[in-house]
């Protein structure tokens, strides 16, 4: 069932764009282009917490990252869009596989104040860098440049974007039915079964860690075109925390939950963030809530299952 909705919510977000421009609601094509790029970090995000186990609280950094490899060039007039990915993914998938080699070599409460460390140090490093606006950000007056794909165009910008979650959801898919993703899931349930059998699973797991950052990356700079802004506050540990309520909401593991949770989460934002400051309040209410009667959130309960 979870497919299902999974599906067919890929075939709304497919669908909806070009029907919103002709209602004359562009507004709609900005959220929904923000939907996206959130989802496929939430999934590049799953492929570790859902199928790895390893609960990282610093993912925002690699959407910063990604977001700056755009906004950093064209601040020095480089408008190449394919040297702004490769510099996303590259820096992105080496700032994920230089910590994850120290962070893999803890455990539980540990590891998640190592990675939520090391974001942190990202963070207050660009904060510092006063030739890209330091704590202000830096505005991308041109977004990235490709042969006949005019990213300007906000309907061209958002399937661009949707061709990204995509291309996350099938490689996701693709790695936790393979060989390389048993030996994640077999490590997060037994590390010493998996060790008795001949498997190196730290190897397995800093490569999961690692593409599961340049993973973000690319959905970082896809965000910073969207947004034609980039700050540091992208990667604070606060938006770590989004992407983790998005994942546990959606159901950690499934192929389709993070996109769901993203869903969710950002409808409850425009929704509530109308009517009340404290609009926090109500997530942290329903990601408990969640956590004790949805067992597998969203997906979960599509499956019929319950806490």
């Amino acid at each position: 069932m979870s497919r299902t909705v999974g599906w067919l919510l890929l075939a709304a977000l497919a669908a909806a764009p070009p029907l919103a421009l002709a209602a004359g609601q562009p507004f709609y094509v900005d959220i929904l282009t923000r939907l996206v790029c959130l989802a496929a970090a939430a999934t590049s995000l799953n492929l570790i917490l859902g199928h790895g186990g390893m609960i990282s609280f610093g993912h925002a950094a690699y959407i910063g990252i990604g977001a700056y490899a755009v906004g950093i060039p064209a601040y020095y007039e480089i408008y190449d869009g394919w040297l702004h990915l490769l510099l996303a993914v590259a820096c992105s998938a080496l700032f994920a596989l230089a910590t994850g080699a120290v962070a893999l070599r803890t455990r539980g409460v540990y590891f998640i104040m190592i990675t939520m460390a090391f974001a942190q140090m990202v963070f207050f490093a660009v904060v510092s860098i006063e030739e890209y606006g330091g704590d202000d950000g830096l505005v991308i007056d041109i977004r990235s440049e490709f042969p006949l794909v005019d990213l300007e165009d906000s309907l061209t910008l958002y399937y661009a974007c949707f061709a990204v979650l995509l291309g996350t959801l099938y490689l996701v898919h693709r790695l936790v039915r393979s060989r390389f993703g048993m030996v994640i899931e077999g490590a997060r349930g037994n590390e010493r079964r998996m060790a008795a059998l001949g498997f190196a699973f730290y190897r397995h797991r800093l490569a999961a860690y690692t593409l599961a950052g340049a993973l973000c990356g690319l959905s970082g700079a896809m965000l910073g075109n969207f947004t034609n802004f980039i700050s540091p506050e992208m990667m604070d540990w606060t938006r770590s925390g989004e992407l983790i309520f998005m994942v546990v909401l959606g159901g950690t593991g499934a192929l389709f939950g993070p996109l769901m949770g993203a869903a969710v989460f950002l409808l409850l934002e425009e929704l509530l963030s109308g009517w009340t400051i404290y609009w926090q309040l109500p997530f942290g209410l329903l990601l408990i809530l969640v956590v004790l009667f949805a067992r597998g959130g969203l997906a979960g309960l599509l499956e019929g299952r319950r806490g």
